[in-house]
């Protein structure tokens, strides 16, 4: 090789270092700035909440405050009846989330291991139902639910939250994929039922319900849309709808909302801690045929 060659084939080694260099540390500027976008409003209500109400008015978002008012956290939990909403969100997401499971994984079981033409048209439905806006469907789902009698009562989210959950399904008939059907057979010649196969082979080995129950969790734990139209009632106010009670006509007691804000993250961030290892192992459960 002559010289200009070298002199080129190295001049393009540099430019491909460069290159690199370049494409690596706009990743690493872009990771930063995402995390930034979620660890700035945490520190803002963090700060917030252990302000006075003149405090938070007068001072900017990032200046600490003179004296931590923990008064605002009392305040927030029994005045706001933040505790109240811990206790009827825990209710619904026990009655949603165990419904959940229960109705995902016989639906995806029934889906994935009969294949005719009856479960093709509902695969088809359920596709269509997951591609349609729900706004678009609320004046329909409020009338079925006032006929049932179930308005302004917690029974309403937990009808919604277990009839609607299209997603859990795909998630399981994706796992059920994986699990060999030579089982059920097995399980059938011996003498088990459809519904003992379900029980006793099918439903240990879903792996993803850890990673849907979060999901289903977190959902429901953020919804304030359809506790605040459904359950109206000061009595059955979950924990979004608790804290709603501070923003009136006449301004809004920021100080106080952060409190109960903090206080709602902590049952969401616990969970996660607990189950963070199942949901990164079964997110691509599935994804990948052995």
């Amino acid at each position: 090789m002559s010289s200009k060659e070298k002199k080129k084939t190295g001049a393009r080694e540099e430019m491909y270092r460069s290159s690199r260099v370049m494409q690596q540390a706009l990743k690493y500027i872009f990771l930063v700035i995402c995390c930034l976008m979620v660890i700035i409003p945490l520190v803002v209500v963090l700060i917030g909440a252990f302000k006075t109400h003149d405090e938070y008015i007068s001072t900017g978002v990032f200046e600490l405050p003179a004296v931590p008012q923990f008064e605002n956290f009392k305040i927030a939990f029994v005045n706001g009846k933040v505790m109240q909403g811990l206790l009827n969100t825990l209710l619904i997401l026990a009655v949603s989330c165990f419904g959940t499971i229960i109705t995902g994984t016989m639906t995806a079981f029934v889906l994935q291991r009969f294949n005719m033409l009856f479960t093709r048209a509902v695969k088809a439905v359920f596709l269509v139902a997951a591609l349609l806006p729900n706004i678009s469907m609320q004046v329909t789902v409020f009338q079925i639910v006032s006929k049932l009698g179930l308005y302004n009562s917690l029974a309403a989210p937990c009808v919604l939250y277990i009839g609607t959950d299209i997603i859990s399904i795909y998630i399981f008939i994706q796992f059920l994929n994986n699990i060999s059907r030579s089982l059920d057979e097995s399980a059938i010649l011996d003498g088990a039922s459809y519904p003992r196969v379900y029980f006793s082979i099918i439903l240990p080995m879903l792996r993803p319900i850890a990673t849907v129950l979060v999901i289903k969790f977190v959902s429901i734990y953020n919804d304030f849309y359809t506790a605040n139209l459904y359950m109206p009632s000061d009595d059955l106010a979950v924990v979004s709808t608790a804290l709603y009670r501070f923003i009136g006509p006449y301004g809004a007691k920021w100080e106080i909302i952060f409190a109960g804000i903090i206080i709602c993250i902590i049952p969401s961030l616990i969970i996660f801690l607990v189950l963070q290892k199942s949901i990164y192992s079964n997110l691509v459960t599935g994804s990948v045929k052995e």
